[in-house]
């Protein structure tokens, strides 16, 4: 009997043939590809696929912040754990940011890296790490996200120092405001400036602050923070949860500012990282607009979501934009994008192409 290897030879198939003499590598030249920048390198490459998805939303995000519209982004994820503000902050700072929605841990992880940035650690091969790899990074008071982890003291507690005295006060004084206000006024204060690790041109919500970005942060009490405030709450040491306004109260100042952007040259974009209550709150605003209270109320002009999400059991997270359309969000005249792929590796280019890196 023949072996498989004899039998493909007896039908034809021949080895390849031995390697002749290596000829002379040019270097490639400038319209090859070498000495791109960013923006070069993007348009020269990402032509198929989730690449030119990557680009066509990029360019179309440029052309909608030039025609006047307002950008609103939002933030799922652990994109502060992960350093997003790197090109996040020079985007709100060159005014191609109008406005942030996010979760509640990446309101506090942005202040979290600037006074505890060189204490953080990075564990490559997480995905190895058995259980209790896991506990004993717990044991040293390491939270870990993906392949990073937050130290506990350095960070969280020495956050949570600095800001129940903040709340004491408001609670004596019988101030109510958002979250993020706190945080924001934490920032602006400059008390904490003495012990910053990171440096602050990299971090996101200081560039929000300096520019009085308008941020909103749905579910707050989904954060290390919130769970310290109630915390605070329930051993008697803040009097009142009343001194956090609810995130009813971001809904309604949400309406506000689609209602004063809404006669702008064009309708706001809305660029989207991730999904959860971050995208979902914030894109919930027009149809509240148009159905709920009756008004006359432009839809987004302009949509792009970054997600590496399925759609399944009706998830929001991996709806395709067009979906939106039935639910009075966005328009068959809307520009939508989704790009699926890791925001992580994403944004970060596409902030560097609309800022012309």
């Amino acid at each position: 009997m023949m072996t498989p290897r004899a039998d493909r030879r007896s039908q034809g198939v021949r080895r390849a043939p031995a390697p002749g003499p290596r000829l002379p590598v040019q270097p490639p030249s400038e319209s090859e590809g070498h000495h791109l920048n960013v923006s070069q390198f993007i348009d020269e490459h990402y032509r198929h696929f989730n690449a030119a998805a990557l680009k066509d939303a990029s360019e179309a995000y440029a052309r909608a912040v030039d025609d006047g519209a307002a950008m609103y982004v939002t933030l799922a994820g652990a994109m502060s754990t992960a350093e997003l503000g790197r090109s996040l902050a020079e985007m709100i700072r060159q005014g191609k940011v109008h406005a942030i929605c996010c979760t509640g841990a990446n309101l506090e992880e942005d202040v979290f890296r600037l006074v505890a940035h060189n204490q953080y650690r990075r564990v490559s091969g997480y995905r190895d790490l058995t259980a209790d790899d896991e506990q004993a990074l717990l044991d040293e008071g390491l939270a870990r996200v993906t392949d990073t982890c937050i130290p506990e003291d350095a960070a969280m507690r020495k956050i949570e120092r600095a800001i129940i005295p903040m709340w004491k006060n408001a609670g004596e004084q019988g101030e109510r405001r958002l979250p993020h206000e706190y945080v924001c006024e934490l920032i602006r204060s400059g008390a904490l400036a003495h012990e910053y690790e990171g440096d602050p041109k990299n971090s996101w919500l200081t560039a929000a602050c300096e520019k009085d970005l308008p941020i909103f942060v749905p579910g707050w009490e989904d954060s290390t923070l919130g769970n310290i405030f109630v915390a605070r709450v329930m051993d008697g040491t803040l009097a009142s949860t009343d001194i956090v306004k609810p995130g009813t109260e971001y809904m309604a100042a949400m309406a506000r500012w689609y209602q004063a952007r809404q006669s702008d040259k064009r309708a706001p974009g809305f660029f989207q990282i991730g999904g959860g209550i971050a995208g979902d709150f914030p894109i919930c605003v027009v149809p509240m607009l148009r159905f709920d209270l009756k008004k006359q109320t432009p839809v987004w002009s302009y949509f792009c979501q970054i997600s590496d999400s399925t759609t399944s059991y009706g998830s929001y997270s991996g709806a395709v934009p067009n979906e939106k359309i039935t639910w009075g969000k966005l328009g068959p005249e809307s520009d939508m994008f989704i790009i699926e792929s890791d925001a992580t590796i994403v944004a970060p280019l596409i902030f560097a192409k609309v800022l012309g890196w």
